[in-house]
């Protein structure tokens, strides 16, 4: 099923951030970041995206970390290189606009 335009962005927004792939020790601030700004079910489709461009046990941790997520409160350091990753792909830090 095809991604709502606004989260295709954001997936694009990721691809830019982290072109060589989110790093394992990135997941988990990076979903807490998106968990923030985002439904379950949105940060749920955005893992399944990314989960099948890349290998199954990466796929693997995606799953996990978003599980972890729930569960654990990552560094205010992780979250800024998180959030630095994704500013410099063209990460609106504002909330994303659903209607685009």
């Amino acid at each position: 099923m095809a991604l709502p335009p606004f989260l295709g962005k954001i997936v694009g927004w990721l691809r830019a951030g982290y072109p060589e792939g989110v790093p394992d020790v990135d997941y988990i601030p990076l979903f807490a970041l998106l968990g923030s700004q985002l439904t379950e079910s949105e940060v749920s489709a955005i893992a399944d995206e990314l989960a099948t461009s890349v290998d199954p046990d990466s796929a693997e941790t995606i799953k996990a970390a978003i599980a972890t997520v729930t569960h654990t409160q990552p560094h205010a350091s992780d979250i800024a290189r998180v959030r630095a990753r994704l500013a410099a792909g063209g990460w609106p830090l504002a909330a994303p606009d659903r209607n685009s």
